[in-house]
């Protein structure tokens, strides 16, 4: 984000010259610099969407620059006539944030700055696509049950609490595993642990390219399982949800907006063995869950963003 307006400017500075009716940009992008490169952008209704926010964030040691990152997202936001935030957490975390920002400033800033950021936003998330449904003939009488964790092999998807699970359902030849998602070169220590003792508890380990055959896991599946320590909107969750499974999540983050609290686990992020117990004692009784789908398709969606394109 640092170099964002450099970047553009190098590779986009003619397109950015040009004349437009309207500008849409996303949170990474540092807009009040670009602006000031470009005056002609300055003068367009601005539009800028948050599909995540850099105050809401586990804390990372390593990162550097933090700060300065922050700040641009408060310029950022300040250049914009309007903010778009993909959910109500997105949103309030963002304004607390700013708030607990300035309490570090020098005086001089404005006092109103979160109160005036938060009159000019709103919601509106990020629809899913519409092959996300469920199965008309699915198999109901199925004894055994499909949970499917498909996220991001990091640190920030909690799977610390992913493996303390598979461990208690070591013996529960009932409870089968779906472990998906993108994978990088650094892969925490969780992870390869589950890849080294715990493939026969899994039906399918590892990413799946195939956009086709993801949605078939995600139709067959019965339970969708999050232990996200960081999740702006949970796109992943939703898809599965849309597919037909039933959602089980941690009682922080997005999650408590999204889905019933009958789904939600007491929230113990640094003790992942007691979020696991209360993981498995919802498996256990599944009956109890809701299967609510948050109304986020595409089709549901088109009027609100037709409303924000008019």
């Amino acid at each position: 984000m640092g170099g964002n307006a450099l970047n553009l400017k190098a590779q986009y500075d003619q397109q950015l010259k040009a004349n437009y009716d309207v500008l849409i940009a996303t949170s990474m992008t540092d807009l009040s610099t670009l602006l000031g490169i470009y005056p002609g952008l300055a003068k367009l209704p601005k539009h800028l969407y948050f599909h995540e926010n850099q105050f809401a964030y586990p804390k990372n040691y390593k990162q550097k620059g933090l700060l300065e990152i922050q700040m641009r997202s408060i310029y950022a936001a300040l250049a914009a006539d309007h903010l778009w935030f993909n959910s109500e957490y997105n949103r309030s975390s963002f304004l607390t944030g700013v708030k607990q920002f300035c309490k570090y400033m020098p005086d001089g800033i404005p006092a109103d700055l979160a109160q005036s950021l938060a009159s000019k936003s709103s919601i509106l998330p990020v629809p899913i696509t519409d092959d996300c449904q469920p199965l008309n003939d699915k198999k109901a009488s199925q004894k055994s049950i499909e949970v499917v964790w498909n996220h991001r092999w990091e640190h920030d998807k909690g799977p610390e609490t992913l493996l303390e699970l598979m461990r208690l359902c070591l013996n529960k030849r009932h409870i089968k595993f779906h472990i998906i998602g993108q994978q990088f070169r650094n892969q925490p220590t969780a992870m390869q642990q589950i890849i080294d003792d715990h493939q026969s508890q899994c039906l399918t380990m590892g990413y799946i390219k195939s956009r086709v055959q993801y949605i078939k896991t995600l139709q067959q599946a019965d339970v969708v399982l999050s232990t996200a320590h960081h999740e702006f909107q949970g796109i992943a969750m939703l898809e599965a949800v849309a597919c037909g499974c039933i959602p089980i999540a941690p009682n922080r983050l997005v999650y408590p907006e999204l889905y019933a609290t009958q789904n939600l686990y007491p929230s113990t992020p640094q003790e992942p063995e007691k979020e696991a117990h209360a993981i498995f004692h919802l498996l256990e009784n599944l009956k109890q869950l809701n299967t609510f789908n948050p109304p986020f398709h595409r089709q549901q969606l088109k009027p609100k963003y037709e409303q924000l394109f008019q």
